[in-house]
């Protein structure tokens, strides 16, 4: 129900947007279609690794790494999250799956936080953008906030 809630709203503003100004309407359009084509064989292969991860890795094996294991399986958790690093919208669904196999909340939201939050992998992009100490103190307490949000849902839920 949400989607199509969603849907038809874009679809009304998209027609709003056309019915004011037709030629920025169509140059948004081509963009925003360059970018997916673009965004796409991307997106389509991290898709297709967390399907390959899911179907070769025994649900045993991500229950017992996804657990609740004091601050030790924290880190453990927040340092494959900060490796890994990934996109929201493959990170949530591939969290989704991960909670449906077995795994603990707690440890799901400290590894979404680091997969999205944290990019050791990344970094160096960072760096010549931003520059080194920039980079380590916003990853460094990216990753102590990650911990601390586990931690927290660990204690509400």
């Amino acid at each position: 129900m949400m989607s199509a809630t969603l849907y038809g709203m874009t679809a009304v503003a998209l027609l709003l947007s056309w019915w004011f100004d037709r030629e920025k309407t169509h140059r948004a359009l081509k963009i925003g279609a360059r970018s997916l084509y673009v965004l796409l064989p991307k997106i389509l292969g991290m898709i297709a690794l967390v399907g390959l991860v899911l179907a070769l890795v025994p649900p045993e094996l991500i229950t017992r790494l996804f657990s609740f294991r004091g601050i030790g399986g924290f880190v453990l958790v927040a340092a494959i999250g900060a490796i890994i690093t990934m996109p929201a919208p493959i990170a949530f669904p591939l969290v989704g799956s991960l909670l449906r196999l077995g795994a603990a909340p707690a440890t799901l939201a400290t590894f979404v936080t680091t997969l999205t939050m944290v990019g050791i992998i990344t970094a160096p992009i960072e760096i010549s953008y931003f520059g080194r100490r920039f980079t380590l103190i916003r990853q460094s307490l990216s990753f102590v906030t990650a911990i601390i949000i586990g931690l927290l849902m660990g204690v509400f839920l």
